[in-house]
């Protein structure tokens, strides 16, 4: 797969990766790309036991077939430290090593992590993206901001994240009685749309496959790590 080379450095301080992230918030279209979402590129990322390297891990996902047509690893070194609200800086280098190794062009990403649902409006699934010029899923574990009532426990339960009166995501059920998860757009599609293709590829545990295949492929690369 062919990736764009960024357009900005990897090299930032914090204070202008924060500048940064403000300039490209301004790039991210809401409107679903027209066509099939087929082949969906869960990704997902981890660091070396010793602390130097981000681990980057993407498994294309067929939703037609619900099958991997393939997966792959990357690692970089970590150039930029951990700050809330800044992961983008920190693992997408890895993430984009990752996606270059794909044969077939994913038609979506769902990226373990934050996409409007951000403080500054650009999580890593929206820089993502924005980069790649692909449609992006935010699906992340757990709350980075934003408030919410509890979803209704059953499997599609859902319910709007707010900052305040700003509708930045959705509190997802997608199992019955276990913990939702936070669903927001990245780029190119809408909210509607990333909401029904998690659910669509939850098959049998909370989270959607193509990012659980990619936490497992990470969990286990950290293992051969040094």
């Amino acid at each position: 797969m062919k990736v764009p080379r960024a357009p900005h450095s990897w090299r930032l301080s914090p204070r202008q990766a924060i500048a940064l992230q403000r300039e490209m918030r301004t790039l991210v279209n809401p409107v679903k790309r027209p066509g099939e979402f087929r082949f969906i590129a869960g990704l997902d990322g981890a660091f070396s036991r010793d602390g130097t390297q981000c681990i980057a891990g993407v498994v294309l996902w067929d939703l037609a077939e619900q099958r991997v047509v393939e997966q792959h690893t990357a690692q970089r070194r970590l150039e930029f430290p951990y700050i809330p609200g800044l992961l983008s800086f920190r693992e997408i280098p890895a993430w984009v090593a990752a996606l270059r190794q794909l044969d077939h062009p994913p038609d979506v990403l769902m990226c373990d992590g934050q996409g409007l649902a951000h403080p500054r409006r650009f999580g890593i699934a929206s820089h993502l993206g924005v980069l790649c010029c692909l449609p992006a899923i935010g699906c992340a574990k757990s709350r980075l901001v934003g408030t919410h009532q509890e979803p209704p426990a059953r499997q599609g339960g859902r319910t709007p994240l707010l900052d305040g009166e700003e509708v930045i995501g959705t509190v997802l059920r997608t199992k019955d009685g276990v913990r939702p998860l936070f669903i927001s757009l990245g780029h190119l599609i809408d909210l509607a749309t990333a909401e029904a293709l998690v659910l669509a590829c939850a098959r049998k545990y909370r989270l959607p496959e193509p990012t659980r295949l990619a936490d497992r492929l990470v969990a286990e690369a950290k293992l051969r790590s040094r």
